[in-house]
């Protein structure tokens, strides 16, 4: 970090504050706060969309992703497309015309306040978590990497959400991730074509896509039906359309995106926006790790990118063992650079050389077995150590190969993504607990403005609480995919229970409450037994199996035992 990355990093992040802040500030009452008047057009509905679910994770987790396993994690997107027409065409018309602050108190319309409470807790409980990790995710990188006080990471993060979304609400929210957007995407295509120009002079970028096939890392599409792999075209098309419905249609912090458009219309429009984006966007991220992985054919590489592995290392007795692994390392990465610059002059002479690339995928596979040896010994040095890492292999080489001024911007497009995500979290969390839990249950009738306080109030609660979970949070396999499985575990019930609030008019409160009941555990039992035991499931198929089970158990235990009771709070859904 040089004092010019500094500048950069300092002035991009304090604009974004500063901006949301003036531009926003002085809400009226908790409509400001919480839908913003209704007066946010199309686009920015589609860009604050977007921001939310683009958090520091995604830019940090991602292309180390792709580097690790190749472009398959695209198909976990598949079903987002298809999820946003439906949506468009039921969820938002039936939102707006309801007229309702949060998802959730249209469920006590259609059924009772129960179901509405408990939809609204389960989506506090993974939200809470998952704002937690919004912050703590690009803090333990940066800290890792950068040598930065892990807690102070995380309070800087989360104080500078708050300061903007306690003052502006909705509002702020979607203003800064117009800037947030802007500044992400910039510094991305920035470092994609800095990639390719760092690439030898005679490599295009065919050749370095050939590279990346060879290694298997452009296998974009599985159509195999193993239910243990964790990213196919069926899961895809299935579990992430599930994922991506419960997401955007019942999770508030989504939800509270659209609900504040000028209009139905606007609405639908900005969703569409997202819907046709999103897979391009993504695909867009995962080939940047891929062609991570192809600078690293011909340039230095660790054993591990975790620089904190290495520390641990250094203070052990397994220095000298991890050494030798070190030297074959860079033994092996000489053989695949000559062997790599062979195969790019067969293919500049339009000849794919099938033994030269049988030597590349030998020499990725000892590559691979070093590697595999290097966490054997660190998780001696220190079995507390965190040996996978694919969340540091972007940053890695951000730090260690962009010019100057292009880290700056780069942590600044991680710390806005970061802040993007949080600050979404924080205006959904805050409102849900506002709106769900605590005006429901005032028996005596308060103002407006009491409520616009008691929002902020939880918005500045929930921030703490982040902060707090992010402070105490641990590494997971992958910190994308942590994410996506805390909600994979609670979406698929309270998917379950919107779609029948939707389609359905005969099911009732009580067995609908007691389906979702009997889901969630049911859940909680599979993820134990079949995700994180014996890896038996992957962990996308949460979402489809949690609805389907949450609508099949209501409408058999409405038909069983409740057939002849009347439906006090039926909802006609048009």
């Amino acid at each position: 970090m040089q004092l010019f990355d500094w500048i950069v990093l300092i002035v991009t992040l304090l604009f974004i504050v500063g901006y949301g802040s003036w531009k926003t500030r002085g809400s009226k009452n908790v409509e400001d706060f919480i839908l913003g008047n209704n007066e946010t057009p199309w686009y920015t509905v589609g860009l604050s969309v977007m921001a939310t679910q683009a958090s520091a994770i995604t830019f940090l987790s991602t292309p180390g992703q792709a580097y690790h396993d190749g472009m398959g994690f695209v198909q976990f997107y598949f079903g987002l497309p298809i999820a946003m027409i439906v949506i468009c065409l039921t969820f938002i018309p039936l939102y707006h015309k309801s007229k309702v602050f949060t998802a959730y108190e249209f469920l006590e319309r259609r059924f009772d306040v129960k179901t509405r409470s408990l939809a609204a807790i389960l989506f506090l409980v993974q939200r809470g978590l998952g704002t937690g990790l919004t912050i703590y995710a690009p803090a333990i990188i940066l800290s890792a990497l950068l040598g930065w006080n892990l807690t102070v990471m995380n309070i800087i993060i989360g104080v500078m959400v708050i300061i903007y979304t306690f003052s502006g609400g909705t509002k702020a929210v979607n203003v800064t991730q117009k800037q947030q957007m802007f500044v992400i995407m910039s510094g991305m295509f920035i470092t994609f074509f800095l990639i390719l120009h760092y690439l030898p002079n005679d490599m295009t970028f065919n050749s370095a896509l050939h590279i990346a096939g060879a290694n298997d890392k452009m296998n974009i599409v599985d159509f195999s039906f193993d239910p243990e792999e964790k990213y196919t075209f069926w899961s895809g098309i299935t579990g992430g359309f599930f994922l991506a419905l419960a997401y955007f249609g019942t999770d508030q912090s989504q939800v509270g995106r659209y609900l504040s458009g000028k209009s139905v219309r606007e609405s639908q429009m900005g969703l569409i926006m997202n819907g046709l984006l999103k897979v391009p966007m993504q695909f867009f991220i995962l080939l940047t790790g891929v062609m991570v992985f192809v600078f690293f054919q011909f340039n230095p590489v660790p054993l591990n990118f975790n620089p904190n592995n290495k520390i641990a290392i250094e203070k052990s007795p397994y220095k000298q063992e991890y050494h030798v692994l070190e030297e074959k390392l860079v033994k092996l990465s000489e053989d695949k650079k000559v062997i790599n610059l062979l195969y790019i002059d067969q293919l500049n002479q339009d000849y794919d050389n099938p033994i030269l690339r049988k030597e590349l995928v030998a020499l990725s596979n000892k590559e691979k077995d070093l590697r595999d040896k290097a966490k054997e010994i660190i998780s001696r040095a220190d079995s507390n150590s965190e040996t996978n890492d694919k969340d540091y292999v972007f940053f890695h080489f951000i730090l260690h190969y962009l010019p100057k001024g292009l880290i700056g911007l780069l942590l600044a497009v991680i710390l806005s993504a970061a802040m993007s995500s949080t600050a979404s979290g924080l205006t959904a969390l805050a409102s849900t607990t506002a709106i769900d839990i605590y005006k429901r249950n005032q028996k005596e009738e308060k103002s407006e403005k009491h409520y616009l306080h008691v929002t902020k109030f939880f918005t500045l609660f929930w921030g703490i609480v982040a902060i707090l979970f992010a402070c105490v949070g641990t590494l997971f396999e992958n910190l994308i995919q942590l994410v996506n499985i805390i909600g994979s575990i609670f979406y698929g019930t309270v998917l379950g229970i919107f779609l029948v609030a939707f389609y359905t008019k005969k099911v009732q409160a009580k067995p609908m409450f007691i389906s979702a009941i009997i889901s969630q555990l049911t859940i909680f039992v599979i993820y134990y037994f079949m995700v994180y035991n014996q890896e038996k499931l992957g962990y996308l198929w949460l979402n489809f199996i949690g609805a389907i089970l949450t609508i099949v158990l209501a409408l058999l235990l409405q038909f069983l035992f409740f057939k002849g009771n009347s439906n006090e709070n039926e909802l006609i859904v048009e």
